[in-house]
């Protein structure tokens, strides 16, 4: 019986260079690869499908516990007592919201145009789709195309292809056979023919779009603090339901007698008020809605918020890395002076007037407006449009816009200039130094001193004719009689609001450093140019390993880095988030989408990549680094407020845990219809933390908030578990009855919460005093109007046992001030950096 072999396809073989660029592969080969799945199709998925984020949102052990809750309210028909699901329920549908819309960003990332491609198949030219590409395909490149996957020069006439997007390095790179393509690089001049070396998933462009489409969730010092408290919680929650219940059921007479009558259904319903009260969901929801008030202020400002805690991590952020074009700059240069060889300034701030000099040939001037305006130009070039644009028109015959150009010499990366032959006034080519200006010439020295100090020197170079070959065709290589001319010098514009950011930034102790893929010397000055430190000089990267210790050690200890590469930068940023900093990274380019991905907060310019823009969480939509200290102003505010309010929250739950549990131990009935407890906890936690969370607030970040909440939020817990028993134990020593006793406790636990409420408000006065006589003034109303007595079924006490609720209340309100003096005490000595933080906001 014979089987068939499930043993993967061989490789095939790969055509010798000679054979390939004679007829390119032969359909055989090309099924041969398509079989053995050596194709350029990409990989579109996320680390994340829906279901994924349905289950992680939805199946929570939280919400398992409200749900049956929920379930039991509706099952034995209480519906009024279901309002305690719905911060449940919109938690669950925030949390889905957001993530689902970080995966729709995730999945549009894309490096690659969707561009037929031109190959050589068979010995013909043909469009192939840039996913039907195969291994070992012959690519035709030209001007303006872009390189579908990795791949080996074979034939190169002028190649000239920038890589910026993927290294940093702005200057096109001439490309000559043997040399490398990286899939995602342009081609800006020349063309030529390439071998696919590595296609689909092996190709650099996927690799890097693969990497930036894995889902991470955001570090959220708030969310991680809450999920530590919802993991106690929770490991406490299945013993603490079964002491609640069994307690309750007793308390109804005990189980056969529960079960045997309707008082099961009391009984039910207050074991789902006391466990309902436990989990801290309002927290999470205040949390959450602090984020989204935040998102919509900031988007009025030009900054979009691609995922909410963004806000609150730059709060946290104490290293700030830049990229240096688009990011620092504003991603071009501009036209800084022109002068001669012997240093006389022709064009700029403070040019000099004085006749021309005599060995300065005529029409200069309208040479460097032509070549701006050539539509060829590279960014470099272009830059002389503007400047000289009077001078081309001046130069041009009458009803012409330019002088004729017998002649033009398009740029290319191996000669390093590029020229045009004028009607009237010769050849004219400008270029590198290096390749217009000799060697022993004083002033390429000169050009070398004004290279080191950041500024881009090109050299403005006559002829009387460009060089022609036999067949009349400018020939590409330097014309006879050549005379260098003039230093055309340029600058990079440094932001106009970088300095003042970065001044800040450094105001707030916050480090800073640029990561730039371009020359050492460029960035340093640019570094310079907008306040920086950099009397230490600029780092070359070349120079140091890709990943490891000395790399790490190198981002820790310097400030400026020039050349760069996106996998350098990418472990940078790790090593430093390893050192223990939040780092946040800035940049505009491909080379930065997976340093931004892997910072603890990403930061895209509005003119970024769309890959860049996806992967970051935070966009500067008008690209003005000014709004980051609006944003980080922002963030502390929101973190700053979110722990006044976990004060108040985990003193909720502290509490509903010891009441649940003491009274399920005595075997009492829980005080609290699940209706009750949710307007107390309207009145005491979820109305004033709105407001608060809303409130201007200018402490600075420190860390540790989770226990300088605990250690308030649990004596205080204890007080107000120790009045509530007594007003049930003193209730039914008296013998009230039930509605009597619930109200008492309602009322006990209302008055006690609202001054707790004001520990977090301090000094009371203005809108800090109105939200607290606001929530005084609503249980009032509660206990006052008759609809309300209705709904919460409450009767209200009378007599001495109202006195006793009154003044044991009274009682909890100066313990809890006790509480508050020793918790402060405590601040002032074990966390002092807390207690300067919150009087340097005061003081502000």
């Amino acid at each position: 019986m014979s089987q068939t072999s499930s043993a993967p396809t061989a490789r095939p073989s790969s055509p010798s260079d000679d054979q390939l660029l004679a007829q390119g592969l032969t359909s055989q080969e090309v099924a041969q690869r398509q079989q053995a799945g050596l194709t350029n199709q990409q990989d579109k998925s996320t680390s994340r499908s829906t279901a994924t984020i349905i289950r992680t949102h939805l199946f929570t052990i939280f919400n398992l516990v409200l749900g049956l809750c929920g379930l039991a309210v509706i099952l034995v028909g209480s519906l009024l007592d279901t309002l305690f699901l719905l911060a449940a329920i919109a938690n669950v549908v925030i949390g889905f919201t957001q993530e689902y819309s970080a995966k729709r960003q995730l999945d549009k990332i894309a490096l690659l145009r969707r561009d037929p491609i031109r190959v050589i198949r068979d010995g013909q030219i043909s469009q192939v789709p840039i996913d039907q590409l195969v291994l070992d395909d012959l690519v035709l490149l030209g001007r303006g195309d872009q390189v579908p996957a990795d791949a080996v020069v074979l034939s190169s006439e002028g190649l000239d292809v920038d890589e910026s997007l993927l290294t940093g390095e702005n200057d096109p790179i001439a490309k000559q056979p043997g040399d490398k393509l990286l899939s995602a690089s342009s081609v800006v001049g020349g063309s030529g023919r390439a071998r696919l070396s590595a296609v689909g998933a092996s190709s650099r462009a996927a690799k890097i779009t693969s990497e930036a489409r894995q889902f991470s969730q955001i570090h959220s010092e708030l969310r991680a603090g809450m999920e530590k408290v919802v993991k106690w919680i929770t490991l406490a929650l299945l013993p603490i339901i079964a002491i609640v219940l069994n307690g309750q059921m007793q308390a109804a007479g005990g189980w056969e007698t529960a079960l045997a009558t309707d008082a099961w259904r009391g009984a039910l319903i207050t074991s789902v008020s006391s466990v309902a009260s436990m989990v801290p969901q309002g927290l999470a929801l205040m949390t959450t809605i602090s984020f989204a008030v935040a998102s919509v202020k900031l988007a009025g400002q030009e900054v979009l918020i691609q995922e909410q805690p963004a806000v609150e991590v730059l709060a946290r952020v104490d290293t700030v890395c830049f990229d240096k074009t688009g990011t620092l700059t504003e991603g071009g240069v501009r036209l800084d002076s022109v002068q001669t060889l012997e240093g006389q300034l022709l064009w700029g701030e403070q040019a000099e007037t004085s006749t021309r000099p005599q060995q300065l040939e005529s029409g200069w001037d309208a040479a460097l407006g032509w070549l701006g305006a050539d539509q060829n130009a590279n960014p470099t070039a272009a830059a002389l449009k503007e400047p000289f644009a009077q001078a081309l028109a001046s130069a041009a015959p009458a009803g012409e816009q330019a002088p004729q150009a017998t002649g033009v010499l398009p740029f290319s990366s191996a000669l390093r200039f590029s020229g045009v032959e004028l009607a009237g006034s010769g050849a004219w080519l400008l270029g590198a130094p290096e390749a217009l200006l000799a060697a022993d010439s004083p002033a390429r020295t000169q050009a070398g001193d004004l290279a080191d100090s950041g500024l881009r020197v090109l050299v403005l170079a006559h002829a009387p004719a460009l060089e022609r070959s036999s067949d009349g065709k400018v020939a590409t290589r330097v014309p006879a009689g050549l005379a260098p001319q003039l230093l055309i010098i340029f600058r990079e514009q440094v932001r106009s609001e970088a300095p003042e950011t970065l001044a800040y930034f450094r105001s707030q102790g916050i480090d800073l450093k640029v990561f730039s893929g371009d020359n050492p010397r460029t960035v340093a000055a640019a570094a310079a140019a907008a306040g920086m430190d950099v009397s230490a000089g600029a780092v070359d990267a070349s120079t140091l390993p890709e990943s490891g210790p000395q790399l790490v050690e190198a981002a820790r200890s310097h400030a400026v880095f020039g050349r760069v590469s996106p996998e350098q930068k990418k472990n940078m940023v790790l090593g430093l988030r390893e050192a223990g900093h939040v780092v946040a990274m800035t940049g505009d380019g491909i080379n930065d989408a997976l340093a931004l991905k892997h910072a603890d907060l990403g930061i895209a310019m509005g003119n970024a990549a769309p890959a860049t823009k996806a992967v970051s969480r935070l966009v500067l939509l008008d690209g003005r680094f000014d709004r980051l200290p609006g944003v980080l102003a922002e963030g502390r505010k929101i973190i700053a407020n979110i722990e006044r309010v976990t004060n108040l929250f985990l003193t909720k739950t502290a509490f509903a845990i010891m009441l649940g549990v003491t009274l399920g131990i005595l075997c009492w009935n829980f005080p609290f219809l699940p209706r009750q407890y949710s307007t107390a906890d309207l009145l005491i936690v979820g109305a004033p933390a709105f407001f608060i969370t809303m409130l201007p607030n200018k402490r600075r970040y420190v860390s540790g908030f989770l226990g300088r909440a605990l250690h308030y939020a649990l004596p205080t817990a204890l007080i107000i578990t120790s009045v509530l028993v007594f007003v049930n134990g003193y209730g039914r020593a008296l013998g009230q009855q039930t509605a009597t006793l619930q109200t008492a406790t309602f009322l006990a636990l209302v008055l006690m919460g609202v001054y707790n409420m004001t520990t977090v408000l301090r000094p009371l006065r203005g809108r800090n005093l109105a939200i607290v006589a606001s929530m005084y003034a609503g249980l009032a109303l509660v206990l006052t109007l008759p609809v309300s007595l209705w709904y919460h079924q409450f009767v209200l006490p009378q007599g001495a046992y109202l006195q006793a609720v009154l003044l044991v209340a009274l009682l909890g309100y100066l313990l809890i001030e006790v509480n508050l003096r020793l918790h402060r005490a405590w601040i002032a000595a074990k966390h002092p950096a807390a207690l300067a933080a919150v009087q340097e906001a005061q003081a502000s």
